[in-house]
Formats: structure tokens, sequence, C-alpha cells
């Protein structure tokens, strides 16, 4: 059996779940692919790291060697299953972690809070206090979007000291309080918010959801935070509101490429505190994704395929 393991960027996935059990030929992708269907060619077993790479129909139809598509994650919207399916390719998936995407919005929301990003560069460079911060406590932390994860980081916020308040398409009054969480309409979320923390899977509906409207209808002292799907956010609006000060900051872990191009402009800017998708990168997430991987393709070898995905 040739199995590829793709996107590593770390050269790590050897490192989680016992590969050499499946005394299979395994490569793996340390860089972005560049011809998907050429250099996939006679792999029984793919391996995707989340979104990474596509998979739409196209890319099954000139893969006839692929037997079974390994996801991490509990969903893909990159791949299409059916596509999948109707060329006989099994599509399977694997746990999941929450709980280090809340932390990793919490590690974006302090640092961009107290200038962080400049305190360290100030500190190496010899020198002392360059900025002046803000604090969390009696802000109002803004929930665009209130599921698992949502909910996390409002329970964080709410330590803080913060109000929390939170809008989805679906979200109402009787769903958000248990959560110690206000319901209110989208505009008022924009209007309201000090820190405005997108929770919201990628959909047609959620694409480009945060437009130029609603930056400007943010506080000019406002923070913008998405650890979720770099699309939600109209990504030239935004840096368009990044250079003309229509909101104070940005921290962002997501992007609409990815790997984040290296003459982005959103790299020069002071104003945006930026991680490479650092969200779900923890050693315990991957424990998850890579021994769950090893053992959906060691039931597939057994011919009793677990944790299938199918839509």
């Amino acid at each position: 059996m040739r199995i590829a393991i793709l996107d590593d960027y770390q050269d790590v996935a050897l490192t989680f779940g016992d590969w050499d059990s499946l005394k299979a030929d395994i490569t793996v992708f340390t860089e972005p692919l560049t011809d998907v269907v050429v250099q996939l060619q006679g792999f029984d077993v793919i391996v995707a790291m989340r979104e990474r790479t596509r998979f739409p129909a196209e890319v099954f139809d000139r893969l006839p060697d692929l037997e079974l598509l390994v996801s991490t994650g509990p969903r893909n919207a990159a791949i299409d299953v059916a596509a999948a399916q109707r060329n006989g390719v099994v599509v399977a998936k694997t746990g999941y972690l929450g709980e280090p995407t809340a932390e990793h919005t919490w590690a974006l929301i302090l640092a961009a809070s107290r200038n962080l990003p400049q305190e360290f560069r100030s500190m190496r460079e010899g020198g002392w206090q360059t900025t002046v911060g803000t604090m969390l406590h009696g802000k109002t932390l803004g929930l665009l979007g209130l599921g698992r994860l949502g909910a996390g980081a409002a329970k964080i916020g709410q330590a803080f000291g913060m109000e929390t308040i939170a809008w989805s398409q679906n979200l109402t009054r009787e769903k958000a309080e248990p959560h110690g969480v206000t319901a209110v309409s989208k505009e008022e979320l924009f209007a309201r918010s000090d820190v405005l923390s997108i929770h919201l899977v990628l959909s047609g509906r959620t694409r480009g959801l945060v437009g130029a409207a609603e930056l400007a209808a943010m506080k000019p002292s406002a923070l913008l935070v998405n650890t979720s799907r770099g699309p939600i956010v109209d990504e030239a609006a935004l840096v368009d509101a990044l250079r003309r000060k229509v909101i104070r900051a940005a921290a962002l872990d997501v992007y609409d490429t990815e790997p984040f191009p290296a003459d982005h402009p959103l790299r020069t800017m002071d104003n945006a505190v930026l991680t490479p998708h650092l969200g779900f990168v923890a050693r315990e997430t991957y424990e998850i994704f890579y021994g769950d991987a090893v053992e959906d393709i060691a039931a597939f070898q057994a011919g009793n395929p677990i944790r299938l995905m199918t839509g």
C-alpha cells in the first residue's frame, strides 16, 4: 500500500501515530502540492491535513489508484465527498480538539490588546516601553458565531470580566443564555463590540460576511479577530480598513490563501497581528489527527472502514 501524507509543513506527522504498524510505503509532502493529480498518481491512500489541498470532482476522476482519503478533523469543505463516492473512494475523518483554537484566539486577543509584537521587538532591540495597551475588563466581547468554539471563547472572556454578546443567523436568546451570552442583531454586534471574534464555519452564507460595511460599522477602537476561516472576512476590505484606521487592529490566524503570500500587505502593517494558522496546531491535536488516521487506514486494510465522512 502506498500512502501520501499531505501538507505536513513541520515534518512531524510520522512522529505521531504508529505508522510502522501499517507496513506501507509512506511519502510525506512537507510543501503545498503544485500539481495535485500529477504528484498523487499511484497512491492508494491519501491523508489530507484539514483543507490545505482541494479535492474537487476532477481530481478524483484522474486518480484511478486512490482507494481511501483520510481527512484530519470531522469535516472538510475542500473535499467533494459525492465525487469521491462515485469514483469508489472511501472518505474517512478523524477526531478533533476545539480547545487549542479557543486558547489561540485569546493569545491573539491579548497580543493585540497589549501590543505585544511591538514590545517583543523593542526588547530584542534593546528598547523599553514603546506603546500603550488597552485592558479587556469591562469591555464588550462580540462573538460572530456561538457554537462550541464561540462558547469556549465566551467563557474565557467572561473570566476577564467582559460582557459577552453574539450573533449568527440561527442564534436565539434561548441558545445564548446558558452560556451567559446575550444574543443581539448583526448590526448591534458590530456596533458594540470592543473585540469581535469570528467563530463560524465557512459556507456560501458566511463567505465575505465581514465586508467593508461591517468594518465601517465597528468602533474605531475595535479589534477584529479571526481564527475560523479567512474568506469569512473580505481581505481587501480589511486591508483598506486597517490602512485608514477604520478599526484599531486585526488579529488573524487564517487567510484567503495559505500558506500566506510573503509579499501580502498585511505582513507590513503594525496594526495587524498575524500567526500562521496555528489555532489547531498543538501536540494533543496532532496525536488525535495522526493516531486516528493510522486507525482509519488499518480498519480500511482489514475491510471494515471506520469514521466515514458522508458529506
